[in-house]
């Protein structure tokens, strides 16, 4: 009996390790490198679940995003997911400035789980904050036209990653594409639609890939 309760045990307290070991034990990462096709991809399945509605799924590929740009942790990388998917929600349920802020602290945290691994540190409050004004400004787009949305995008890329928002003017005009084709269609998002947006996206992240890799191999040359 003893020996059967120990065979059942180990590989729950080695799954605890695991996870303990994951969450807890300080790494360094260089967020200077990616794969712009690959989270491209990766965006546009969590674009779908999120406006499915779909908690789980886009828990996965946020979760698959985080591994990718920021090489989070494995368990790690869900804490940050949960994180933003929970901004993401608190955010969409919102209907008005002050009921959108409440979205700020999930938002906070997931910004600080990006700096704790980054070698490349930022100004987390100034991420938290610019993410969630250019989210905001789209509600009230009568008053922000998309241009300014550019802006706002190119400025939390540029905290994140310490290079002139300028940089990033293209990865944010390609993403906004997106957003405004995904938004004219609403409910009527076909297949090819889909593939449409999974296009920009592509474009958008290989556009930031090339950005922030430029200084590195300079560097190196």
């Amino acid at each position: 009996m003893k020996k059967k309760l120990r065979i059942f045990l180990f590989p729950i307290l080695l799954l605890a390790a695991w996870i303990t070991f994951d969450l807890t034990v300080p790494v360094k990462r260089d967020i200077s490198s990616i794969n712009g096709k690959e989270i491209g991809e990766m965006e546009a399945k969590m674009w779908e679940a999120y406006y499915s509605k779909k908690k789980v799924d886009l828990l996965f590929n946020t979760a698959k995003i985080m591994r990718k740009q920021f090489k989070i942790p494995y368990w790690r990388s869900y804490l940050a997911a949960y994180y933003a998917a929970e901004a993401a929600f608190i955010f969409k349920n919102g209907t008005n400035r002050e009921e959108y802020q409440l979205a700020y602290t999930s938002l906070e945290k997931y910004f600080q789980l990006i700096n704790n691994i980054s070698i490349q540190q930022f100004d987390v409050a100034e991420a938290t904050q610019l993410e969630l004004e250019w989210w905001i400004i789209r509600r009230y787009r009568d008053e922000h036209p998309p241009i300014e949305w550019e802006k706002w995008l190119a400025r939390v890329a540029s905290t994140v990653h310490g290079l002139p928002a300028k940089a990033f003017e293209e990865y944010a005009h390609l993403r906004v594409e997106a957003m405004l084709y995904r938004d004219r269609k609403g409910r009527s998002m076909t297949g090819e639609d889909w593939e449409y947006i999974r296009k920009l996206l592509h474009r958008a992240w290989g556009s930031l890939e090339q950005t922030i890799s430029e200084p590195k191999t300079m560097a190196e040359s």
